[in-house]
């Protein structure tokens, strides 16, 4: 029986995008500062010079599958993490935020065989998104670690 799978001792050789969304900044800006201490603690270089990662901001988190798949297609990257934050209101517009980023970032996935990080948050309230980005935990430290973990799984299966 073979056992598969990603490691997280081997990162420094993986080259890393980050989506990330302008809109909830408050709350993205927290992901992101989680997501890059993983990646530097796990020997990824996170310095403005950096060849293993690059970060793009968009609007919001409708728009993180398009620009997850243009990374993605140019095949410089062996994982892209998408951050986002959407948080409830009184209208559907949550709903319909987090269907076609969720799906969006799914399809790229299965389409260009790169891992896609879905480092969205959403939750009800804004205190439940600030519980998240790190006042009890910052997930996007989760999503940086679960980033490495597929990049390295990845190059392991090619």
């Amino acid at each position: 029986m073979a056992i598969i799978e990603g490691t997280f001792v081997n990162s420094s050789s993986l080259r890393v995008a980050i989506v990330i969304a302008r809109f909830n900044d408050l709350i993205t800006n927290k992901l992101l500062s989680g997501c890059i201490d993983c990646l530097s603690r796990h020997g990824i270089d996170v310095s403005e010079s950096s060849e293993q990662l690059d970060i793009a901001w968009v609007p919001g988190a409708f728009e993180l599958p398009i620009v997850s798949q243009a990374l993605a297609k140019k095949e410089k990257y062996d994982v892209v993490i998408t951050l986002g934050a959407v948080i409830r209101g009184d209208t559907p517009h949550f709903d319909v935020v987090v269907s076609e980023a969720s799906k969006g970032i799914a399809s790229v996935s299965r389409e260009t065989g790169i891992p896609i990080i879905f480092g969205v948050l959403t939750t009800d309230t804004m205190q439940q998104a600030l519980e998240r980005a790190g006042i009890k935990n910052n997930l996007g430290w989760n999503y940086a670690l679960q980033a490495i973990e597929m990049g390295n799984l990845m190059q392991v299966m090619s």
